[in-house]
């Protein structure tokens, strides 16, 4: 085994001298520094710690929210069924008793006002006429001869040779012939009237549609339980229908423009006019019928058909309107409103009104503004000028 070494005696008695005063001092100089810095470092960890206690607590105070902005909506048109009608339609009847001798127009034609459309044979009338007419010349030669007597008769009375009763007398007989000669005349006019209507004519310039008649048929006036003999249609316009709901009536005004289409005609769009509307709600099926007016001079469009019909209706205020989501909306006993948040984090609360309710979002009509910050799903609590913040994230 090796021998363990021998400690110098030297080295010995140096480590075991005192050490100097001067060394002690920056050992407890040195001690001193580090105790100072970490009771400074303690210091500061506790004042942050305070500090971010206060901010966490002055942030509990002020709720936070979630903002949205709102979107603008683009104008949407409206798809409403519509039904077309002419212009302008009638149901011709005879006026006289009789036969068909012609019959000069059929489904389809275009007729003029006043053309003929049917001659009418009417031998019972033609007999009636002729004897309205002897019983005329009959009361006519007798209030001649009445006039004549009781003139003769005035004159004779003049002289005292007649009574007053016997000249009264005749000039009662005068006015009784003046009377039937006038009943007489009136019934030969009526009869002659009803000659004229032996040719049924147009009353204005348009199609014939329906045709009920043909040569030798009888004709029956006066009911109107049977079928026209004809009915003229004018379609060079037409009338479109549409029955538009309440909530879009105060968009409708005269001037507004529809286009619509028709099934016989899939590829192609028409444009009609709006010329009049009803001024009521219908109370059954909560909707205005409105009138539009399209021009039909080519003869494309069929009277009575079917239209889908699109309409771009102005916003009613002018402005376009914006879309929220159904969240922010707040219910108040003074209305619907919406709240909102400024730059410096202050909530206003505005009351709007709704154009629209499409179930998860609405459409707002006046209340806001594109700019605003709308705060969703607000406290029932929430009131104008509260203090906010936005939610991160």
């Amino acid at each position: 085994m090796p021998e363990a070494p021998v400690p110098d005696p030297h080295q010995l008695a140096a480590e075991m001298r005192p050490a100097s005063p001067r060394r002690v001092g920056l050992i407890l100089l040195f001690g001193l520094v580090v105790l100072a810095g970490a009771g400074a470092v303690t210091w500061n960890s506790r004042l942050a710690a305070q500090k971010d206690l206060h901010e966490v607590a002055v942030a509990a105070a002020v709720p936070s929210v979630r903002l949205i902005r709102p979107r603008p909506v683009e104008p949407r048109p409206l798809l409403l069924p519509g039904r077309l009608q002419a212009w302008a339609e009638a149901s011709v009847y005879a006026r006289t008793n009789g036969f068909v001798a012609r019959r000069l127009a059929d489904i389809g034609d275009r007729v003029r006002t006043g053309q003929t459309l049917a001659v009418i044979d009417t031998p019972d009338l033609d007999q009636q006429l002729a004897a309205a007419e002897a019983a005329l010349a009959t009361a006519r030669a007798q209030r001649d001869l009445s006039a004549r007597t009781a003139q003769r008769w005035n004159e004779l009375n003049e002289r005292k040779v007649v009574s007053q009763q016997a000249t009264d007398e005749r000039r009662g007989d005068l006015a009784a012939r003046t009377a039937q000669f006038t009943q007489a005349e009136a019934e030969v006019n009526r009869l002659r009237a009803l000659t004229g209507f032996a040719q049924v004519s147009a009353p204005f310039d348009g199609v014939v549609t329906t045709r009920a008649i043909d040569v030798g048929g009888l004709i029956v006036s006066g009911s109107t339980s049977s079928p026209p003999l004809f009915t003229i249609t004018d379609m060079s316009r037409l009338r479109l229908y549409v029955r538009v709901p309440q909530a879009y009536t105060g968009s409708v005004t005269p001037g507004v423009k529809a286009q619509f289409s028709v099934p016989e005609y899939p590829d192609r769009t028409f444009t009609a006019e709006l010329t009049r509307t009803a001024g009521a709600v219908d109370p059954q099926s909560g909707s205005m019928l409105v009138q539009f007016t399209a021009e039909n001079s080519a003869g494309a469009l069929k009277p009575g058909g079917y239209a889908q019909v699109r309409m771009e209706l102005p916003s009613q205020t002018g402005k376009a309107q914006l879309r929220v989501p159904a969240s922010a909306l707040i219910f108040r006993a003074n209305g619907t409103s919406i709240a909102v948040m400024d730059s410096d984090g202050k909530v206003t609360v505005k009351p709007v009104s709704i154009a629209r309710d499409l179930g998860a979002d609405l459409d707002i009509a006046t209340g806001l503004e594109p700019g605003d910050r709308v705060i969703d799903s607000p406290s029932d609590a929430i009131r104008s000028g509260d203090t906010v913040r936005p939610a991160r994230g």
